[in-house]
């Protein structure tokens, strides 16, 4: 019996510990944490598909990452492979994928077919665990969600290269990806 409260209290410290741990870090959570949805009323269909290829802007307004602003871009999002210490697990999007698509009403509800995309991207500063920021994005269609990847990637460049502030580009992306990069002269 002392060996069992032993072994409770040495789990429940070690627990308590990490999740300290995950939550002095930032953008550390327990892979097993259930991702929360953005609150809506109502049940499946809560998001509207109406502006694909993007998302409700009432279930997906983008949010971002506090520790990335234009003063730290030099350590953070200018850096390569710093968005790799930032992406969360596939855990995390893998379950947030599966409730967002049964809110965007989607009739193919296959995961694979879409991809748990960063509205305002991590090279951008993007949360990266925010459901705000976070939407299933169809592989398929006139402009599959890999066409927004090599957007991201001419913004981050501009960011980077001082040829664009890093406000302009998260606003562009975030309010239109397919018009960002005319609208900002790219």
């Amino acid at each position: 019996m002392m060996i069992r409260q032993r072994l409770t209290v040495v789990a429940a410290a070690t627990a308590l510990g990490l999740a300290v741990a995950g939550l002095a870090g930032g953008t550390a959570q327990a892979a097993t944490a259930k991702p929360k949805p953005p609150a809506k009323s109502g049940a499946a269909a809560s998001c509207s598909r109406a502006r694909l290829p993007l998302p409700d802007p009432t279930c997906t307004p983008g949010a971002y990452n506090p520790a990335v602003t234009q003063a730290t871009i030099g350590s953070t999002i200018c850096v390569s492979g710093w968005t790799a210490t930032v992406r969360p697990p596939a855990s995390y999007t893998n379950a947030l994928k599966t409730q967002q698509i049964a809110q965007y009403g989607f009739s193919d509800t296959n995961p694979a077919d879409y991809e748990e995309d960063h509205l305002v991207p991590l090279e951008l500063g993007g949360a990266p665990r925010d459901p705000h920021n976070l939407w299933p994005e169809p592989r398929y269609g006139s402009q599959p969600a890999q066409s927004k990847d090599q957007v991201e990637n001419k913004l981050k460049t501009a960011v980077c290269g001082g040829r664009v502030s890093l406000a302009a580009a998260r606003g562009a992306i975030a309010s239109d990806w397919t018009t960002a990069l005319s609208r900002l002269g790219l």
